[in-house]
């Protein structure tokens, strides 16, 4: 691979940097424009499984990356009430993820990537055309309103569910996003809820609405509240506080949902939107390829979001090195190597969801009965380990 090839990575979050570190690797040239004017940091809770652990050591990174795990975490069942029970919940399920910040994934990143690429903060694209030779991009920068034009090899969109490299190149939002018909907001608190310590896990969790409070062994635990609705553009409307205060009006926990909504209102950051697949016959067309959200969004239920924009980082950049003459062929190794992944873990979405917020009474039940089950095995087996 000649280092004259050039990259745009348009995105500097977890898959644009992932993408960004891993074409460096292999004698790319990389350019990252993101259209913020400053790099986010903090987010909300992440889960990293295995495969993306083995992703993040791929990129370099896993060594500097913090693990946020309880070291003996516990989980919650609390019903409208505040009544509780054992339970299980996200850190227990199968691949035994690891607790992370999306922060801390980010800052891992950013590390590997400070000072080896060119990074353009409040800059992104306004037009794409391609040549047989080239992607000729047009990039405006925010502050200035100025434009201009620049060569690439090759354009990364990995600028997130509603991708503007995607709308540029193949077509509008509407053709590829998914409606789960689900809203989320996320935040971080700034201590615990009372009652809780550090170490547990709180789920909150009825028909079509529930709250989930995640923790961590050196971080105050974050908030995950998310319902279902059938008419989405109706939560924009006001503010998002009081928005979920009306959505889960009646349900308090034992103070629980208030102390939550309470943190909201102060948070410095909370991520609140509506939750969406992408669903795209292919990641790439002529010198344009997607990554991450903008290509699958396997949605925050999946628990992979992150994984998998690492673990595509990696894969685009395998296929790159091992095609160095013809980009088309790379592209389409790597659409063909990530597509079971990626159809396997957004059809598991649709499962996961509803054991993070049942559509239904019916769908609450037998979530309640599943999880008792799988409750009572997993305390027999603890009870029944040697000291």
């Amino acid at each position: 691979m000649q280092n004259t090839r050039r990259a745009l990575v348009v995105g500097l979050g977890i898959a644009g940097m992932a993408a960004a570190v891993r074409l460096r690797s292999i004698g790319w040239t990389t350019v990252v424009v993101e259209r913020t004017p400053q790099r986010r940091t903090g987010g909300y809770f992440v889960g990293l499984f295995p495969s993306g652990e083995r992703a993040a050591r791929d990129l370099g990174v896993l060594s500097t990356m913090h693990l946020r795990t309880p070291a003996d975490h516990r989980t919650w069942a609390v019903d409208g009430s505040g009544a509780r029970q054992r339970s299980v919940g996200f850190l227990d399920q199968p691949g035994h993820p690891d607790g992370v910040l999306r922060g801390d994934i980010e800052a891992a990143l950013w590390e590997k990537l400070d000072g080896q690429a060119e990074v353009r903060l409040g800059t992104e694209p306004v037009h794409i055309e391609q040549t047989a030779r080239a992607a000729r991009v047009t990039l405006r920068d925010s502050a200035t309103g100025e434009t201009y034009e620049q060569e690439y090899d090759l354009v990364v969109g990995a600028d997130g569910l509603r991708s503007t490299v995607r709308r540029l190149v193949f077509g509008p939002h509407e053709q590829f996003m998914r409606s789960l018909h689900t809203i989320i907001c996320a935040f971080s608190l700034d201590r615990q809820v009372s009652g809780y310590g550090d170490h547990e896990q709180i789920v909150i969790a009825e028909p079509r609405r529930a709250l989930w409070i995640f923790p961590f062994r050196d971080h105050p635990p974050t908030a995950l509240f998310t319902y279902r609705t059938d008419d989405i553009d109706a939560q924009f409307r006001g503010e998002r506080a009081d928005v979920l205060a009306a959505r889960f009006a009646g349900l308090d926990a034992g103070g629980i949902v208030t102390q939550a909504l309470g943190a909201l209102r102060h948070a410095p950051q909370a991520l609140f939107d509506s939750v969406h697949q992408v669903r795209m016959p292919r990641w790439h067309r002529g010198r344009v390829v997607l990554i991450g959200d903008a290509a699958w969004c396997l949605t925050l239920f999946s628990g992979m979001g992150a994984s998998s924009g690492m673990i595509g980082a990696v894969a685009l950049g395998d296929e790159l090195a091992r095609a160095p003459e013809s980009i088309g062929d790379a592209l389409r190794a790597y659409d063909k190597r990530m597509r079971p992944l990626v159809r396997r873990h957004q059809r598991l979405a649709y499962v996961k969801a509803q054991l993070f917020v049942p559509s239904s009474v019916t769908i609450a039940k037998l979530r309640a009965v599943l999880l008792r089950m799988v409750t009572r095995q997993r305390l027999h087996a603890w009870l029944g380990r040697p000291s």
